[in-house]
């Protein structure tokens, strides 16, 4: 059983490591998938053509997640080529990692504008739709960093930590309208970007989570089906922590 047939699903900063994944398990699952990239056009146009290969209408946009007017034409573009959205995920993110004291304030800035005020942006475009058609689910992509901090992430752990107080007061601004928002705050996960870090620093963190495993983008992606599906039409304004027990 497909469990998102034919709902139409914004997926932003899709093109690499969590995104991608989510982009692939909800192809798999029926959904028809507009996703967000910055630059890579290349990564784009393959993995539009592989969700499209799943059978599912897929479409790449080059938008940046951080401008409000791009958020607002991307989602109207999005509204006339798919006709509705019923799944938001807001995934963009980066990182500028550096202890405050040497943190820049264009380090702070960024971090802030590309994971925080994207959320803001992308929800604002949708909510009109959603409302108009009394129904929908907000995915926004928090991170055990946003729960409990991290020394060196003063500007990632704050961008993540107010994703979490956004998407509450959004799932009570928005229940009534039958549109649900929920939060996931992934823990160590293993993707291109953590390929590149020193192994021994690698099987450290894998010892210290009680699953003695990094997780995967499907990891994430399965929690975000459950929050996407109907099988979750009771949670609303929840952070689940898909973390392998790092925070129990």
């Amino acid at each position: 059983m497909k469990l998102l047939k034919d709902k139409n699903v914004i997926i932003t900063g899709a093109t690499r490591g969590i995104g991608k994944g989510i982009a692939e398990v909800f192809a798999e699952n029926g959904a028809n998938v507009a996703f967000t990239y910055s630059s890579s056009v290349d990564a784009a146009t393959i993995l539009e053509k592989e969700l499209q290969s799943l059978g599912v209408k897929a479409k790449g946009y080059q938008s940046n997640a951080a401008d409000f007017d791009a958020a607002q034409k991307f989602v109207a573009d999005v509204m006339e080529e798919f006709g509705s959205v019923d799944v938001l995920i807001n995934n963009a993110g980066i990182t500028k990692d550096n202890l405050l004291m040497r943190m820049s304030e264009e380090d702070f800035d960024k971090v802030i504008a590309i994971n925080l005020k994207s959320v803001f942006n992308l929800t604002k475009a949708v909510i009109k739709p959603m409302m108009k058609q009394r129904k929908g689910s907000i995915i926004n992509m928090s991170s055990v960093v946003g729960v409990k901090g991290n020394a060196g992430q003063a500007n990632y752990a704050a961008s993540k930590a107010g994703i979490l107080g956004f998407t509450k007061s959004v799932a009570l601004e928005l229940g009534s309208r039958n549109i649900r928002c929920n939060a996931i705050a992934p823990g160590f996960i293993e993707t291109e970007m953590t390929a590149k870090l020193d192994e021994n620093t690698v099987k450290e963190w894998r010892k210290a989570i009680p699953l003695r495993r990094g997780g995967s983008p499907e990891d994430i992606a399965n929690a975000c089906v459950f929050l996407a599906s109907e099988m979750s039409g009771y949670i609303t304004g929840q952070t689940i922590n898909v973390d392998g027990g790092m925070l129990t």
